[in-house]
Order: C-alpha cells, then sequence, then structure tokens
C-alpha cells in the first residue's frame, strides 16, 4: 500500500448540473473555498452551498505550495490569526477522520547580523505574547536541532541566533482539501468540477452595481444569496465583474524538491536574509522555496535562473545539499496586496465576499479563513479575528504592513 495514494475517502460527487439556486455560492474550489464550504455546514448548519471549480479540486495554489504551518508573525493581529489556523491544523485529523499527514517539526527563523538577531528576539517576544510558542535561541541549540547546518555560512552569513517556532508544521496539501471536500460533500453541499464561472449576475442602478445575485456558467445562471470568491491567481477578474478594483498583483512562487535524503533533517529552517527556506518532506526529499518573482506574472513554470539561485542559497547554509540533485520543479501564483496582509471578508458591493491577498501564507490559513468567512456569511458580521483584514481598511488608512514575515522576500 503507499501511503501517498489515498484509498479511503468517501467523495460523493454530484451528477447532472448545479441547481438554479443556493443560498452561498463559492467560486474556486481549493482549500479556502472548500474549507469556508465545510464550516458553513458542519459549524452554521447552512448547507445548501455550491462550490464550482474551473479544474479539478486543490488543482490551483492549493497543489502547489510548500505545506508549511506556522504562526510566528509580526502583527499581534496576525499572529493570532495564524495561531487559530495551526490549532484547527492539529485537530483537524481527528475532526474529519481523514489522514492529513500532519506533522510538528518546530522553525528556525535564522539571524545572521545584530540588527537580524534583535528583530527575532523582538518576534520571539511578541509572539509569546500572542499565544505563539516562540523562543529565541543561540547557535549551539540551532545545531543541536539541525545538525546539517553550517553555522559559519560558508564565512559569509555567520548565525548569530534564531527564534524558534515550537508548533511550526506541515501537512499534505492534497489531502487538506480532500479532507475538507468530503466533510462537506457529507454534509450535504454540492462541488462540480471542470465548472468554470463565466461572470457575475448582478442588479444594478446608474451609479453602478448594487448586487451581486448569483452566477453565470458555461451550462446556465445560478442564483445565490451571497458569492464568495476564492479563487487563486484571477480574483481581479471576478471582481472586475462587480466593479470591485482590488489592491492585488499576482506573481509567481517558485520551489522545488532535491532526490530522497536520510529522514534526518528534523524541523523547517528559514533565512530572511538569504531569502530562502528549506524542510524535509514525508519521502525524504528536501523541499526548498525562495521569494516570489520580482516581475507580476500568471506564470507556472519554473526557470533556470531561479532553481541556480536558490540551490546556491540553500548549499551556503546546508553543504550536504551539494551531493543531492533536483527531482521536480513548481511555481504557484501568489496575490499579493500592498501590505502582504490577506483581505478578507466583504467586498464593497452587496452580496460578493472576497478571500485573497494571500501571498506566499494562503495554506497556512485555511482553517482558520473556512471558519472565519463561514461565520461571516452565516452571521453578517466580520468576526474578531478576521475583522482586521477587511478591504476597507485601505480606505480608512488601517494598513497591516507585514511584510518581514513573508519569509520568501
Amino acid at each position: 500500500m503507499n501511503e501517498f495514494v489515498e484509498t479511503l475517502l468517501d467523495l460523493p460527487w454530484q451528477i447532472g448540473d448545479p441547481k438554479p439556486a443556493y443560498d452561498v455560492v463559492i467560486i474556486g474550489g481549493g482549500g479556502h473555498g472548500l474549507s469556508t464550504a465545510y464550516y458553513l455546514a458542519t459549524r452554521h448548519g447552512i448547507t445548501n452551498v455550491c462550490v464550482l471549480e474551473a479544474n479539478y479540486i486543490g488543482s490551483g495554489n492549493s497543489g502547489r505550495n510548500t505545506t508549511i504551518i506556522r504562526s510566528n508573525y509580526g502583527l499581534a493581529e496576525s499572529v493570532r490569526f495564524y495561531q487559530r489556523s495551526l490549532e484547527l491544523y492539529q485537530g483537524l485529523e481527528a475532526e474529519t477522520g481523514c489522514w492529513v499527514m500532519h506533522n510538528t517539526k518546530g522553525q528556525i527563523w535564522l539571524a545572521h547580523s545584530v540588527t537580524a538577531a534583535r528583530t527575532e528576539q523582538t518576534r520571539a517576544l511578541m509572539n509569546a505574547a500572542c499565544g505563539a510558542h516562540t523562543d529565541y535561541i543561540l547557535p549551539d541549540e540551532i545545531k543541536a536541532r539541525c545538525p546539517q547546518i553550517d553555522l559559519t555560512g560558508g564565512g559569509r552569513y555567520p548565525v548569530q541566533g534564531a527564534s524558534y517556532h515550537h508548533e511550526g508544521a506541515t501537512a499534505r496539501h492534497d489531502r487538506v482539501v480532500w479532507a475538507y471536500a468530503q466533510g462537506a460533500l457529507r454534509k450535504g453541499v454540492h462541488i462540480y468540477q471542470h465548472t468554470p464561472v463565466t461572470g457575475l449576475l448582478t442588479e444594478s442602478s446608474s451609479s453602478g452595481v448594487d448586487r451581486v445575485t448569483g452566477v453565470q456558467t458555461a451550462n446556465g445562471a445560478i442564483s445565490a444569496g451571497t458569492v464568495l470568491c476564492a479563487v487563486g491567481g484571477r480574483v481581479s477578474v471576478v471582481a472586475g465583474w462587480a466593479g470591485v478594483r482590488l489592491p492585488i498583483r499576482t506573481h509567481a512562487l517558485q520551489a522545488f524538491v532535491t532526490n530522497a535524503y536520510a529522514q534526518e533533517f528534523a524541523p523547517i529552517v528559514s533565512s530572511n536574509d538569504l531569502v530562502f527556506y528549506i524542510s524535509q518532506t514525508p519521502r525524504g526529499q528536501m523541499l526548498i522555496g525562495a521569494e516570489y518573482d520580482r516581475q507580476a506574472s500568471y506564470r507556472t513554470a519554473t526557470s533556470y535562473s531561479y532553481l541556480q539561485a536558490c540551490s546556491a542559497k540553500a548549499t551556503t547554509m546546508f553543504p550536504f545539499l551539494s551531493k543531492l540533485r533536483i527531482l521536480r520543479s513548481w511555481a504557484g501564483i501568489c496575490d499579493v496586496s500592498p501590505d502582504f496582509s490577506p483581505i478578507l471578508g466583504d467586498s464593497g458591493v452587496e452580496g460578493l465576499m472576497l478571500s485573497t491577498g494571500w501571498g506566499t501564507w494562503g495554506f497556512k490559513a485555511i482553517p482558520v479563513a473556512g471558519e472565519q468567512l463561514a461565520e461571516h456569511i452565516a452571521t453578517g458580521v466580520a468576526p474578531p479575528l478576521s475583522a482586521p483584514f477587511g478591504l476597507d481598511r485601505f480606505s480608512t488608512e488601517s494598513v497591516m504592513a507585514d511584510p518581514s514575515s513573508a519569509g520568501t522576500r
């Protein structure tokens, strides 16, 4: 039995076309769309929900990420938000009955200068104050937790210390998607794959779009009380159908894995100065990523220049990697907001809600974003954890600037 092939899932797909009307229609069958549908059904009893995916579930960014889960951010609001997600991930297997291969590894965030060390000390203190278990550790403890590291950084990037996020973890991305899909389907939610949305149904006046009332598909129109846009990469197009202009730029984020290495690399390791991160997959492969591409793009192919630059960074800190070979590479696309924090909730047009701006943090937030959006849809009020991330923060000068927490730029 191959442990990476799921054989026990029960996915009772719908047959035929969607119904002509639902309480909620969700555009996008990735982790965020499916988790919202799941929590609508399980937490609020709202099951007249339809998820529409243009390809197959999890075919977008949910299947093109590096599966890291953490809450060691730089703003109190972000720490609390992602800590809730981390805790939901910890209980996801027990709640859904699905093995998502969740593994708590701890994350080491390296500091290569006195200034960076002070930043990581501050991060550790602020994280602890907001409920995230993070400590500042010195080189000896770093070496003990990760014996493969070269503390001299090749003579150029000596390690001064690090913040250590004890609850940093990983999970298998496709299994997370399947778990939420199965849970939602069992509650009566409808999920349709290969059903692209081609437009929004709207009610308009002379001043513009007043309300979104549903979606248009190739198979016809579907009415909805609420439409949630949870697509990755083309959110600006969908929002534009309602006359909403979003402060989003889309960039490619590349990553790769090597051939297998002995299962001895325990933590996740990140470096803001070198701008890369590394962890080991359950198969033993070394997973390595870096910053997203500077130019805006929808490209999902990798480049030799990226592989060359990222390999140089990684081997500087971990010389053993020079003996391994690149096995596979890929790219996802990141919707990046001006303050590098997500945009969650009301769009400014009645009937249309948003889940976007996740940048490099989308997989980490799948549980909490779905939980918070489900509550917002059910009650009509933004919950306290997600309220700071509303689109209206840009008009009220309440931005949530946290670029240093990306770990990849």
